[in-house]
C-alpha cells in the first residue's frame, strides 16, 4: 500500500490532460502541511489536493472543499501575492520518482510575464511543498529546513533548489534491451525485494505482482532462478515500461473483508484466487481518493467501535471461564445415581449389615453382580442410607440447576459472539447504534436517558445476483429479526452459516419466481461471507424457506430454530455479486 512512483506516473499523466493550460482561480491552505488550488481548465473548475503530511503525503484531483482557516498562513498568502491567476504551462515528474514540478507563468506589478514552479515532493517523513522562480531559487516552501534539521540540502529561501539525494537505483523507463534488465539488481536478494530494492518508483505490492505475472517465486533469489524465470520475469518488467511510457493503466482497488487493502494503477491479478473483490477505477485521482478515504473510514470505525470490542471481549471471557467452571462441576455430578444406588441397596439389605460394619458387600439385583459399598461405621446401615440419599438429592439439584445455568451461558455466549461477527460487518456510525442499543437492553452497557431515541438509519445490505435477484443481508441481529419475520414472505428463500455466528441472508421473491442454482450459490457465499467463518476456505451453509424459521419465546435478538432443511459447503467469493447499497 504505497503511492510509488508508477502510481505517480499515472497521475502525472490525468494532470497533464486536466489542468495544463488551466489558470489557477483559488488557493487554499487547509491544514498546515496541504494546500489545495482550484484550477479554471478546459472541462471547467478542478481542485488539486496536494498534502506534504509525513504520515501520508498525497496529490490527487478531487471535487470536494476543505474549510480552511479564517486568516490564511503565511505560505498561503505568498502564493496568492504570486501566482493566481497564473497558467499553467506544464506538469513533469523526475523519472519515476515522488516529485511533481508544475510551471506557471503569471503578470507580476510590472505587467510582465514571469515564470514560477511549484514543486511537489512526496517523500514520506521528507515531503515538501517548494515555491520557487524560473531559475530554481526557493522563494519559500510550506516546511522550512534549516542546516540543523538536514545536514544533507536546506529548504530556505534564497536557497538554491536542488532535488533530493535519491537512492542508487536504476531507471526501469531506460532499460529497453533484453538480457540486461535484471543486470543492477542483487541477485541474492529475494526477487520482489530486488525489484523494489533496485528500480525507482516501484512498491513492494508492485514487485510482487510482477513476479506473480512472471510465475516465479516472490521469495526465490535471483541468483537462484533458471534462465527461463529470468526471462518471463524480465519481460513483465519491460512490459510495464512499455505500458507507462504509452500511459497504459490499469487502476484497482483490492478489497478483503469489505476493507480496502491494497491499491495499484495497474491490475492486481496477484489477488484473482485469493476471494478478495477488486474495483478499477478510470480516474487515479478518484481511486487515490476513494481508497484513503474508505481506508480511513475503516480505521476510524474500528477505533470508534473499540469501546465496544472490548466490553464484548470482557463479557465473553468472563462467559467462557463461567462455562467451563460449570462442565467441571457438572462433571462432579456424574456419580449420583450410584449413591442413589448406595441408598437403595442399604435400605434393602440393612438387616444383613452389621454395625460397625466399615464395607457391605452386596447384591445388585439391577444387575445380578455383586456391589461394595462404603460404610460410616459409627452409623447404622439405615442412617448410612439416608446419607447416601442425601448425596444423591444434593448432586442431583446441583446437576438440575447447572444444567439450566450452563444453558444459559451458552445461549449468552453465542450472542456474544453475534455481536463480535456484527462488529466486524459494521461500516460506518449509523451500523454501531443498533448494536450499541443490542448491548444497552442486554445490560452491558448502560442505556441514556435522554429522553428521545436515538435514530436508526442503518439498513441491511442489498445485493444483485448474477441473475438479478435481490439478496439482502442483516448487518446485526435487530437487522436480522427485522429482515427474517417483517421483511421477508414465508416462500422466500433463507440462508445462514451453520453452527456458528453470522447474518441473515433473505432470497426475496417475486411471486411465481423460478431460481436457478447459481442465485442459491451467491446467496450461500453471502452468508458464509457474513460470518465468523469468513476467512475460512469452505463454509457449510443451510437454507431453508422462510416459513420454516422460527424464533423461540424469550430468545435473544438473532436467535432463531428451524427443523429441516438443505445445506450445501461454499466458499467465501461474493465478487460476482453487485452491492446496491451499504
Amino acid at each position: 500500500m504505497a503511492f510509488d512512483g508508477v502510481t505517480m506516473a499515472a497521475l502525472i499523466r490525468e494532470l497533464k490532460d486536466k489542468i495544463t493550460d488551466g489558470r489557477i482561480s483559488k488557493i487554499a491552505q487547509p491544514e498546515e502541511d496541504e494546500l489545495i488550488l482550484t484550477i479554471h481548465g478546459k472541462e471547467g473548475n478542478v481542485k488539486l489536493l496536494i498534502s506534504a503530511d509525513a504520515s501520508l503525503p498525497l496529490i490527487y484531483l478531487t471535487d470536494n472543499n476543505k474549510q480552511g482557516p479564517l486568516t490564511a498562513p503565511n505560505f498561503c498568502m505568498l502564493l496568492r501575492k504570486h501566482i493566481q491567476g497564473g497558467r499553467i504551462t506544464s506538469v513533469s515528474q523526475m523519472g519515476l520518482e515522488r516529485i511533481v514540478t508544475i510551471e506557471i507563468e503569471h503578470l507580476d506589478e510590472m505587467g510582465d510575464l514571469c515564470r514560477k514552479k511549484l514543486i511537489f515532493e512526496l517523500m514520506g517523513k521528507h515531503s515538501n511543498i517548494i515555491f520557487t522562480d524560473s531559475e530554481n531559487r526557493i522563494i519559500d516552501s510550506i516546511k522550512r529546513v534549516s542546516f540543523a534539521v538536514s545536514s544533507v540540502r536546506e529548504v530556505l529561501p534564497g536557497k538554491d533548489y536542488v532535488y533530493p539525494p535519491t537512492q542508487d537505483k536504476a531507471e526501469l523507463l531506460e532499460c529497453s534491451s533484453e538480457g540486461k534488465v535484471l543486470d543492477a539488481l542483487n541477485p541474492h536478494s529475494p526477487s520482489f525485494k530486488a525489484i523494489y530494492g533496485g528500480f525507482r518508483g516501484i512498491s513492494p505490492a508492485l514487485a510482487n505482482e510482477l513476479c506473480y505475472r512472471a510465475k516465479v517465486d516472490a521469495d526465490k533469489p535471483l541468483g537462484d532462478m533458471s534462465d527461463e524465470e529470468k526471462n518471463a520475469l524480465e519481460k513483465e518488467l519491460l512490459k510495464l515500461a512499455e505500458d507507462i511510457n504509452n500511459g497504459c493503466y490499469k487502476p484497482c482497488i483490492a478489497y478483503k473483508n469489505g476493507v480496502p487493502v491494497e491499491y495499484s494503477s495497474v491490475d492486481l491479478t496477484m489477488y484473482d484466487h485469493e476471494g478478495v473483490t477488486k474495483n478499477h477505477i478510470d480516474s487515479i485521482s478518484q481511486l487515490l481518493e476513494q481508497f484513503y478515504k474508505e481506508k480511513n473510514l475503516s480505521v476510524r470505525i474500528r477505533q470508534r467501535s473499540a469501546d465496544l470490542r472490548h466490553i464484548v471481549q470482557v463479557a465473553l471471557e468472563r462467559n467462557v471461564k463461567k462455562y467451563d467452571l460449570q462442565l467441571r462441576q457438572l462433571k462432579d455430578t456424574e456419580d449420583r445415581d450410584k449413591y442413589r444406588l448406595y441408598g437403595e441397596l442399604l435400605t434393602a439389605y440393612a438387616y444383613q449389615i452389621k454395625a460397625g460394619s466399615k464395607s457391605a458387600t452386596v447384591d445388585n439385583y439391577y444387575t445380578g453382580e455383586k456391589i461394595n459399598i462404603p460404610l460410616d461405621e459409627s452409623k447404622t446401615a439405615s442412617e448410612n442410607a439416608q446419607r447416601y440419599f442425601d448425596k444423591y438429592g444434593k448432586l442431583k439439584r446441583t446437576y438440575e440447576a447447572l444444567t439450566g445455568l450452563i444453558e444459559e451461558v451458552a445461549a449468552e455466549t453465542e450472542h456474544l459472539r453475534s455481536v463480535q461477527t456484527a462488529l466486524d460487518i459494521a461500516l460506518a456510525e449509523e451500523d454501531l447504534t443498533e448494536i450499541r442499543q443490542e448491548l444497552a437492553e442486554s445490560g452491558y452497557i448502560k442505556k441514556k436517558n435522554t429522553g428521545k431515541k436515538e435514530k436508526v438509519t442503518s439498513k441491511p445490505f442489498h445485493y444483485i445476483s448474477s441473475d438479478g435477484i435481490d439478496l439482502y443481508v442483516g448487518k446485526n441481529n435487530f437487522q436480522n429479526d427485522e429482515l427474517t419475520f417483517k421483511f421477508a414472505n414465508s416462500g422466500d428463500w433463507w440462508f445462514h452459516a451453520k453452527k456458528i455466528p453470522g447474518s441473515h441472508v433473505v432470497m426475496k421473491l417475486k411471486q411465481g419466481q423460478e431460481v436457478p442454482d447459481r442465485a442459491f450459490e451467491e446467496a450461500a457465499k453471502l452468508a458464509a461471507y457474513y460470518s465468523q467463518g469468513r476467512g475460512q476456505d469452505k463454509v457449510e451453509v443451510d437454507y431453508v424457506r422462510r416459513k420454516e424459521v422460527k424464533k423461540p419465546n424469550g430468545a435473544k435478538p438473532g436467535f432463531v430454530v428451524y427443523y429441516t432443511n438443505y445445506s450445501m459447503t461454499t466458499d467465501c467469493d461474493i465478487s460476482s455479486l453487485q452491492l446496491v447499497s451499504k
